[in-house]
């Protein structure tokens, strides 16, 4: 995994908590569910262009992607 920038981890604290406010999750039950399928690693990898895109449409990007690979939400 490459080294991971200050400005990577800030975003993807803020958008776990965006993403479990979105599912009713806690912080942590969003991290696990991210994790669990993938999300983490798509954040920390492609970060430069997430964070140029709305949270909106990278939260229903990550929903669908944790989808396919068998999330629920």
């Amino acid at each position: 995994m490459p080294k991971t920038s200050q400005n990577t981890i800030e975003y993807l604290v803020v958008f776990i908590r965006e993403f479990a406010k979105r599912f009713s999750l806690t912080d942590s039950q969003a991290f696990r569910y991210m994790k669990r399928f993938g999300g983490i690693g798509v954040v920390i990898d492609h970060y430069d262009i997430m964070h140029t895109l709305s949270m909106d449409d990278t939260i229903d990007d990550m929903s669908n992607f944790c989808r396919r690979a068998g999330g629920e939400l």
